[in-house]
């Protein structure tokens, strides 16, 4: 086994993002997998996702993972570095593969979405906490984790749990529950989520898998069944999203003013697959910058729009003067805001005034 870059003390960025990796598939054109006639190859990943975001937006960040010794391996380590993310901590594997995967041109949520997973035995189903370098991953103003990681193996599970454990001089953890059914199997008990985000400091949680994984309904059940968290972010879809946080200083919905609830944006969506990511990329960035909590949710919101608008998993984020704008924007005119393709490229000016009538 061999480590891509150096084995020095790690340097402290902002966010460490751990988690697998994969070379993505995407369909030349719309259709069953049966049907579809070629491919582009792109990367995919949740918590690469948010590091690449993050990076795009000026934070430090650092990849820690695994993959094979081949060259799907070798085209993650390239493609996340070349977003700026340090990837020194990457290992490879040289008995294990790295895992790919194919999927449909539709929104994941569509009943005709369709994902083929090619990961069982890959080289990040491997990590455990002797199979990564804990030190690196706890070198970040913040660690970033995904239930993804919980269910590819036992060695995986245990490695979340000693990443979540309460520990002195821990990062600020944030943890994206990122349920997915299909990775969960016999056996496999997807509560164990629960224990994990419980441990967490931030969670991302969408409404609908709590419902699913937890048998939970609505926001408010979700904070009960997370005390522990400073911030819990529960998203709602299209509706918008809400955080339950033990110390708010934004505008708030609940009188014992510990919820604040932020509408999503009128998008002109291209493709849904990847805002989840960025939407917790756009939050921990304004949450690095102390924002107060009704703008990490709005800046949120902003990049998971520039997601939405653009056909990849990633996206360069919005440029930060005119997040920063668009976040300021009183309730009624935020309410107004319409963001379509390319609406990132548009100065703030340009971009305030394309609202719905």
């Amino acid at each position: 086994m061999t480590v891509t870059g150096t084995r020095n003390a790690p340097d402290v960025v902002d966010v460490v993002a751990l988690g697998e990796s994969m070379v993505t598939f995407l369909p030349a054109r719309p259709g069953r997998l049966a049907d579809v006639p070629a491919f582009h190859r792109s990367i995919g990943g949740a918590e690469s996702n948010v590091a690449c975001a993050l990076a795009a937006a000026g934070h430090t960040t650092r990849w820690v993972s695994r993959v094979g010794a081949d060259g799907f391996g070798d085209h993650l380590v390239e493609a996340i570095g070349a977003y700026g993310v340090d990837v020194s901590y990457v290992r490879r594997d040289p008995s294990r593969p790295t895992g790919v995967y194919f999927r449909t041109a539709g929104d994941r949520a569509d009943d005709t979405h369709e994902v083929a997973y090619y990961r069982a035995g890959s080289a990040a189903s491997a990590m455990s906490p002797t199979e990564v370098d804990l030190e690196a991953a706890r070198a970040g103003r913040v660690l970033h984790l995904s239930g993804i990681t919980a269910a590819l193996s036992p060695d995986c599970l245990d490695l979340m749990r000693e990443l979540t454990a309460p520990r002195p001089g821990r990062p600020l953890v944030s943890f994206d529950v990122n349920h997915r059914p299909g990775l969960w199997g016999e056996g496999q008990d997807p509560d164990v989520l629960l224990e994990l985000a419980r441990g967490a400091d931030i969670v991302f949680v969408g409404e609908d898998e709590a419902r699913q994984a937890w048998g939970l309904h609505g926001a408010r059940a979700v904070r009960e069944a997370l005390p522990e968290p400073e911030i819990v972010v529960v998203k709602q879809g299209k509706g918008g999203a809400v955080a339950f946080a033990k110390d708010t200083d934004g505008p708030c919905e609940d009188a014992d003013g510990t919820a604040t609830f932020v509408r999503a944006l009128h998008v002109d969506v291209v493709a849904a697959v990847g805002a989840g990511d960025a939407f917790a990329a756009g939050f921990l960035s304004s949450t690095l910058r102390g924002l107060p909590v009704r703008d990490r949710l709005r800046h949120g919101h902003l990049a998971a729009a520039a997601t939405l608008t653009t056909p990849g998993d990633l996206a360069p984020p919005p440029p930060r003067t005119l997040a920063d704008r668009l976040a300021a924007l009183d309730d009624p005119a935020w309410g107004r805001l319409r963001l379509g393709p390319g609406w990132t490229d548009a100065d703030a000016e340009a971009a305030e005034e394309a609202r719905t009538p």
